[in-house]
């Protein structure tokens, strides 16, 4: 597979540097000019103003090699031909920061703040005042570094604000005060807070933003907040997002979330919180206009995708970033994004980084959830500048619980003799006979409904949960739940089981409606959420007349109502499914810790109004799968149940035949045998242009596609291209002949396909352009030091991910095999920094997809 790009690329990674056509690449694309032309006079000088001839830098060589010590000083000039920049530029071989001191004193020679220090791959920005230098992917523009310069936000402002706990209120309703519902203070005044849903802050609300501030005032400009939830990190993002814009720290604020639904909250919180003072616009309903508004909230993977915020955004259009749900929404090279933009940096997470505190990590696996997600924290603690794993401020559940802010759930143990099996080391075998032989299968608990499959199991769990399930305070009927299936077809079945057994348990109460089924496939299922917490999902209750709650009470879903859905008054959650990421684990665990009190308003037989009231005390999670066990060692359920015994298969071993083989559906891959390539011709290859241009035409026409192109709704787009027109007869188009027939030398996706046709997206990026600003995020992490080869560090880390026979040889340490290999020699090896050779395999394995290199 890396043959023909090693023959395409090698003699540039190995033996022809260009630091300097990439140079001046980067500064052509930034804006400025080594020549006089139409857009200006030339703002690219060299020493003492001397402007630059085209025989001088034809003579400067591709590397800087004719040029002593290989580097050179520019001078970047502003309108008035002032010096405001520094450019220090070396051949490749030579780290940009060893030439760091060489350029300061330049830079304070001429009276320029900002120096670039760049070798072609790796580059700087270097502002004098405020710091060391700065990893960055291109050059900043004349007009950026304006900006940079004319920004001077002031800290002791921030520093000094006065916060109180009507810091949000007092925007909401600025004349609260002098309101005749408000009786001097909170406990006094909750129906007139409620009915204005006016939120004042709590007190370690403020004490986050006191540590906040504390730390802007020793110098740092990032901080972590880590706080559990439901203790309204929202909230308290509002009251930083007001401190900084209030004090003119930040003149817009760009909020990121990992999920499409955390938008919609966000900007319904913001909203709520903080207008008409500050505007709120979601970045995909306003691409054209975002500069417009305060706070941009946006998905990181929007942003990742295709790398756009490089082509839509400036380092310098946010001065604060905040990254909720930072440990995910930051991780691997989504970090990238963040890193991209200057500002301070506010990370927000509810996983605490002791979190995986039972599991002995030195006995876990490396390519172990646990251990990868241990990884992810500790990253994380780094990103904000806690090293120590103390964050700027922590509030934990165990905090919130005991100020009576949140519930702390009943842990269920519940395990089948089938369940207990799969997720034993021994896992669960099955024998496959047939007229010849008898082979044995073993199943573990990740093929649960994926490749076994069990309805008498699904059954059990299901009516498990009916028999041990809060009920409604006020009703007697099952509290409302979530339960969280393996996929989409499981959330199917597990919605039909439980129907069938509430017209059994519960007659004329329900009408298939018990029970729904909540993904991404189905129909308005983002409103059934919203209907679901507003208590009228399906209406409202028959149980009894004019009680406000749901009349469906329980949403099955796989990926949906996570992270971000708030339901007070959830009372039981299923995990029917195993759970390999901590993260999610808290965050579905937190649906459930909220505060509720159930109430009902009824007249006595003297006509007189009493209210029944019960506070939520607690809630139940089920846990079918050990998951708890999982992430802790030895978990201390609060309550294990014996389940009964499956009709069928009591053994752990199960025998099948020929004539019981639907007891177990196999789902076994098939891969090809033969694959035979052959040149085509002139003709070929026309037709094939032809077969492109044909699908772009099917897919323009396609008004479905078109409107949800505009809505941004990408599942649905993907979903809609594979059942209606991909392997459809006439055509038969397929990704595959697409990609050939537009000439893509890598796999590329239905979404990219669409958006180049849409003109979302320039062009399909060549694998050598995305190799490239992969490698541009990982060093954005991992800044290389001075003693690091830059040259050998971009050649290994590309070739580990294009060529397997690389990843084979590192991870089973076999370095005597690259004594004969022809892509990456022992000396090439030998030349990367020891500290790399371990990191760049660990980094590309948890976050580069291997598969988008592939053609």
């Amino acid at each position: 597979m890396f043959d023909q790009y090693q023959k395409a690329h090698q003699s540039n990674m190995k033996n022809e540097a260009h630091a300097r056509i990439k140079i001046n690449q980067l500064l052509s694309e930034a804006g400025w000019r080594f020549f006089d032309n139409e857009q200006g006079t030339a703002n690219i000088l060299l020493e003492n103003h001397v402007k630059i001839t085209q025989t001088e830098i034809d003579d400067w060589g591709n590397d800087y090699e004719k040029v002593k010590n290989g580097s050179l000083d520019f001078l970047l000039v502003d309108d008035t031909n002032k010096p405001i920049c520094v450019l220090e530029a070396k051949k490749e071989s030579i780290h940009p920061l060893a030439a760091k001191e060489q350029a300061r004193k330049y830079a304070n020679s001429v009276d320029a703040q900002y120096i670039i220090l760049s070798n072609g791959i790796v580059h700087y920005l270097w502002d004098l005042k405020k710091g060391n230098p700065k990893p960055i992917y291109t050059f900043p523009s004349p007009s950026e570094i304006g900006a940079i310069k004319n920004w001077n936000p002031d800290r002791e402002s921030l520093v000094n604000e006065i916060i109180t706990n009507d810091y949000i209120a007092s925007i909401q309703m600025p004349d609260y005060v002098s309101r005749p519902g408000w009786k001097g203070n909170i406990e006094s005044s909750t129906d007139f807070i409620w009915d204005n849903k006016l939120r004042f802050l709590r007190y370690y609300q403020l004490n986050a933003i006191k540590a906040l501030q504390k730390a802007v005032g020793e110098g740092k400009d990032r901080f972590l907040f880590e706080m559990a939830t439901g203790t309204g990190k929202t909230l308290t993002s509002s009251a930083v997002i007001k401190l900084f814009l209030r004090s003119k720290n930040a003149r817009r604020v760009l909020f990121l979330v990992d999920r499409l639904e955390l938008e919609d909250q966000a900007l319904k919180d913001f909203t709520a919180y903080l207008k008409p003072d500050y505007t709120t616009y979601i970045y995909k309903e306003h691409k054209t206009d975002w500069q417009k508004a305060d706070i941009v909230v946006t998905t990181i993977q929007s942003l990742l995708y295709n790398n756009k915020y490089r082509d839509f955004f400036k380092p310098t259009d946010f001065d604060l970033i905040i990254s909720d749900e930072s440990h995910r929404s930051i991780s691997g090279n989504s970090r990238a994004v963040f890193e991209y933009f200057n500002g301070y940096k506010l990370g927000l997470t509810a996983t605490p980084k002791d979190y995986l505190k039972g599991v002995d990590i030195d006995q876990v696996k490396e390519n172990d959830p646990r251990e990868i997600e241990r990884r992810i924290l500790r990253d994380t603690y780094t990103t904000f500048g806690c090293e120590s794993g103390d964050p700027t401020f922590r509030y934990t559940l165990l905090d919130g619980v005991k100020d009576d802010f949140l519930r702390n759930p009943i842990i269920i143990d519940a395990r089948t003799e089938i369940t207990t099996q799969l997720l034993s080391d021994e896992g669960y075998d099955v024998i496959v006979s047939s007229d010849e032989v008898e082979e044995i299968e073993t199943f573990v608990s990740t093929d649960f409904e994926k490749k076994f499959f069990s309805e008498e199991t699904n059954s059990i769990l299901c009516q498990t949960f009916l028999a041990n399930a809060l009920r409604d305070p006020i009703t007697n009927e099952i509290g409302k739940t979530i339960i969280f299936a393996v996929s989409q077809n499981h959330a199917r079945k597990i919605a039909e089981l439980l129907n069938k057994f509430a017209e059994q348990k519960f007659p004329n109460k329900y009408n298939s409606d018990f029970a729904v089924q909540v993904t991404s496939q189905v129909a308005d299922a983002k409103q059934m959420t919203i209907n679901f917490s507003n208590n009228n999902l399906n209406g409202r209750s028959n149980w009894l007349e004019g009680y406000k709650t749901s009349k469906s009470r329980v949403c099955i879903t796989v990926g949906m109502m996570t992270t971000g859905y708030d339901c007070p008054d959830l009372l039981n959650i299923c995990l029917m499914r195993p759970i390999f990421n901590p993260s999610d684990f808290v965050q579905i665990k937190g649906r459930g810790t909220r505060k509720n009190t159930f109430s009902f308003k009824s007249k006595n037989e003297l006509n007189e109004e009493e209210i029944i009231t019960y506070d939520k005390e607690n809630f139940k999670l089920f846990d079918f799968f050990a998951n708890c066990e999982y992430f802790e060692k030895d978990f201390a359920y609060d309550e294990a149940l014996q389940l009964p015994k499956p009709k069928e298969g009591s053994n752990n071993i199960e025998q099948i035949g020929n004539t019981s083989i639907n007891k177990y559906i196999s789902q076994i891959s098939d891969p090809l045998t033969l694959m035979e390539e052959t040149k085509i011709g002139y003709e070929g290859m026309k037709i094939d242009r032809m077969l492109f241009q044909k699908f772009e035409d099917r897919i323009v026409m396609d008004d479905i596609i078109k409107k949800n192109v505009e809505l941004g709704n990408w599942e649905f787009i993907v979903s809609h291209i594979q059942n209606e027109i991909l392997e459809k007869p006439n055509e038969y188009f397929n990704i595959e002949k697409l990609r050939k027939a537009a000439k893509i030398d890598r796999k590329v996706s239905i979404r990219e396909i669409v958006e180049k046709i849409f003109g979302i997206i320039p062009k399909f990026k060549s694998k050598d352009e995305m190799l490239d600003e992969e490698f541009d995020k990982f060093i954005s992490i991992y800044p290389p030091e001075e003693d690091v080869n830059i040259r050998a560090l971009q050649y290994f880390f590309k070739a580990y991910i294009v060529d397997q026979d690389i990843r084979k040889i590192i991870e089973n340490k076999d370095f005597q095999a690259l004594q004969t290999n022809a892509t990456l020699t022992i000396t090439q090896f030998k030349e990367v920094n020891v500290k790399y050779r371990e990191v760049i395999p660990v980094y590309i394995k948890d976050y580069i997809k291997l598969e988008n290199f592939a053609a």
